[in-house]
């Protein structure tokens, strides 16, 4: 039997955070709480951290924390090279705020006053896809790889069981967010693909929402897959459309 997945949730609030901990536990998690982004920065990066062995599956972050808030802690993060899943908490629900989120390397958003179902399900499916993404390999005879496997163009290669690229002999690793984006890319393979569609389809926000956190996204992604980020040729800009995935250029 696979132990319990862990959970680290990070809230200010007392009554909430324990509310949290005694439902996840009663959904079969291991739980830990703390109050603080400082003391969650050493549980989630210590000196002496083990890859192969993470301390948590998922981490529950409020925004709104007393000295780093969950911007700077995800972002602290994602910069130490520390990829659990993040889901993030806040009584701040404007898209301006969500995007803030994405941008600093979180993975999904829920605004306050939630439903305890709607968190138990999102948190699900984060760690659902992160399954999702290490997916088994394809059956003999499939000529085009599905980006459930991984997936090589060039000398590059992109590993969701991972979550990294490779490329140049240099490892990148990926958050959920980045990896779904580059899934969805893939999956429509020489296609235009919109801004508005990435958003609706892998983040789940409305189509007014602005656009931009995609661009962004496609900056730090072209840095991985592109021998040249300002001249790029796999992840290739469609005017007034969006961004096209092309693994081959020039065939």
């Amino acid at each position: 039997m696979s132990s319990p997945d862990r959970i680290l949730i990070v809230e200010d609030e007392q009554h909430l955070a324990e509310g949290l901990r005694f439902n996840l536990e009663a959904e079969g998690y291991q739980v830990r709480a703390v109050e603080t982004g400082e003391a969650a920065l050493e549980l989630l990066i210590p000196e002496t951290p083990d890859a192969a062995h993470p301390a948590f599956d998922l981490v529950v972050l409020d925004v709104m924390l007393p000295v780093k808030d969950g911007f700077t802690v995800v972002s602290e993060m994602r910069q130490a090279g520390q990829f659990v899943p993040t889901l993030m908490l806040t009584a701040r629900g404007r898209p301006e705020d969500v995007l803030d989120g994405f941008a600093a390397g979180a993975d999904d958003y829920l605004p306050k006053p939630f439903e305890l179902s709607i968190l138990i399900a999102r948190i699900r499916g984060l760690l659902r896809r992160k399954q999702w993404l290490r997916a088994t390999p394809p059956a003999a005879g499939n000529a085009k790889p599905s980006a459930k496997d991984s997936f090589a163009f060039g000398e590059k290669s992109i590993h969701f069981d991972l979550l990294e690229v490779r490329a140049g002999g240099k490892v990148y690793p990926l958050t959920l967010m980045e990896a779904s984006i580059l899934r969805f890319l893939i999956d429509h393979e020489g296609k235009a693909v919109s801004r508005k569609s990435m958003l609706q389809e892998v983040w789940g926000l409305r189509e007014d929402t602005d656009t931009r956190a995609i661009d962004n996204f496609i900056v730090r992604l072209r840095r991985y897959v592109e021998d040249d980020p300002a001249h790029p040729r796999h992840l290739v800009t469609v005017r007034g459309i969006g961004y096209r995935f092309v693994a081959a250029p020039g065939a």
